[in-house]
């Protein structure tokens, strides 16, 4: 475009005024030019291999994995954020996420803490195998499990499970570390105060500070025991909290507490656009009772999966599709494996694939048929492209 038909445009001197301003008392990124992608990069990273710096105990069947940075830097994250961590194990090349239960004002190291699972092919190999001084490889931080103040009330209530303590730790050591103006009330369900992860640590938060409250419940509670126990039930939830109004509820556990106590905390008035889940995949066992599933349809029925390099294996229905591809040595790139994230996106061909209610498919990939793997249950012969 010529010169001259520039100078017709509207406003064309003050845009010229605008940026000779700029140019004497702003900021000059001349030299930064081009790197925009290294600076994305350096926040966000595909990728990380970090080193694990120590393996701390918690509970008989709980470790925390420390990991941190050979060249000393870590991507910020927001407490309650995870990462997913890439291995092989068993022979399959696969991912599992892990939400990060240090703070985010602690720089220097991300903890990891895991439980161990019954038949838990990654959980176990992290806590038989892994030692002081290996690598591990995951992602950078993500997810949206995290207080916004924008929109989320001052007064959190955080129903945990097991494992499911682990972002809640991280959001109450950095409310504590930080001085945040928040309000904590945290209600952690187990079996036994044996297998309670953290135990210690948030009994002491909580005597320290008044706006963090800690209330274990225990389904069999040691002898002499005063706190909650049972589950964690409307009545219980009302007596612990009281008025809910003006507080926003997160839950984080084992697929049985979402089920649970989604309903209990509509008995008391709760609405949902008040509660957060952390992201969570409905368990492959009880797939088949999942709405929509087709009653013709068992979980041990067998199909045949095509690829578009021709390959050709046999799949189980009541077995996720990205697992199937993975114990084929086939591998998707994977984080979250519970529907939200679509990084394990395939296309499907040809045959039909069960997707429990409510997966976030966007539009434009319902349209040319993807789905996300890591939900995809097949009920008929595939042809996939990946």
């Amino acid at each position: 475009m010529k010169e001259a038909c520039i100078k017709e445009f509207e406003n064309y001197d003050d845009v010229v005024r605008e940026i000779e301003i700029c140019r004497k008392y702003g900021r000059d990124y001349t030299i930064e030019k081009g790197m925009v992608e290294k600076f994305i990069n350096r926040l966000h990273p595909a990728q990380m291999k970090l080193k694990v710096a120590d393996v701390i105990a918690e509970t008989s069947s709980a470790s925390t994995l420390r990991l941190v940075s050979e060249n000393g830097y870590l991507p910020p994250f927001q407490a309650g954020q995870y990462v997913s961590i890439s291995l092989e194990a068993g022979g399959i090349r696969t991912s599992r996420p892990y939400s990060i239960s240090s703070p985010p004002n602690q720089t220097g190291y991300y903890d990891l803490t895991i439980k161990r699972v019954e038949d838990g092919l990654i959980s176990n190999y992290l806590l038989d195998h892994v030692k002081r001084d290996d690598f591990l490889t995951c992602s950078g931080p993500t997810g949206n499990f995290y207080h916004n103040p924008l929109f989320h009330s001052r007064s959190m209530v955080c129903i945990a499970g097991g494992s499911g303590i682990t972002p809640f730790m991280s959001m109450i050591q950095e409310i504590a570390d930080c001085g945040l103006n928040l309000n904590v009330i945290l209600l952690y369900g187990n079996r036994t105060l044996e297998e309670a992860i953290f135990h210690n640590r948030l009994n002491a938060i909580s005597n320290r500070f008044n706006n963090i409250r800690y209330y274990p419940v225990l389904e069999t509670p040691p002898k002499g025991y005063k706190g909650y126990t049972g589950f964690i039930t409307a009545q219980l939830i009302k007596n612990a909290v009281g008025d809910s109004t003006d507080k926003t509820f997160y839950i984080c556990g084992p697929q049985g507490i979402y089920d649970f106590c989604i309903p209990e905390l509509t008995q008391i008035g709760v609405l949902k656009k008040k509660v957060r889940t952390e992201v969570y995949a409905p368990s492959s066992e009880r797939i088949t009772d999942q709405p929509g599933w087709p009653k013709n349809v068992n979980s041990d029925d067998q199909f045949k999966v095509k690829m578009n390099n021709g390959k050709t294996f046999s799949v189980r229905a009541g077995e996720p599709l990205l697992k199937s591809l993975e114990k084929n040595g086939i591998v998707v790139p994977s984080q979250c494996r519970a529907g939200q994230c679509s990084y394990c996106r395939v296309k499907i061909v040809s045959g039909k694939v069960f997707q429990p209610e409510g997966t976030p498919v966007r539009r434009s990939d319902s349209r040319f048929g993807y789905v996300h793997s890591c939900v995809s249950y097949p009920l008929e012969n595939l042809e996939i492209l990946i």
